[in-house]
């Protein structure tokens, strides 16, 4: 049975990178932005960026638009690798769990 990556596998987070792959590679999305589109609390979305940023799966990066601090987030090469497994792990689980039932 394949394993599902357990950084992916929690909700929240599982949310956050099926949301960023939805971007072409080399875009980036704010963090008011995706708070938004998630309907996550602030605190609750940068506890998941952390733990997604420590595996190296979300690139943060702190900035300024004039005087304003922003924050993009973005998904690394590693994080859209992981995201794919993980979702041919899930097709794998369904497909097995599919052919046990009309067997």
């Amino acid at each position: 049975m394949t394993e599902l990556d357990p950084v992916i596998h929690a909700q929240a987070r599982l949310r956050v990178v099926a949301s960023l792959s939805a971007l072409p590679d080399s875009d980036q999305v704010t963090f008011p932005r995706l708070q938004e589109i998630l309907g996550m609390t602030a605190g609750n979305l940068s506890v998941h960026l952390r733990r997604l940023e420590e595996a190296g799966y979300v690139a943060v990066t702190k900035t300024h638009r004039g005087r304003t601090p922003v924050t993009l987030i973005a998904l690394t090469r590693r994080g859209r690798l992981a995201f794919e497994e993980y979702t041919e792990a899930i097709r794998a689980l369904l497909a097995s769990a599919d052919a046990k039932e009309t067997s």
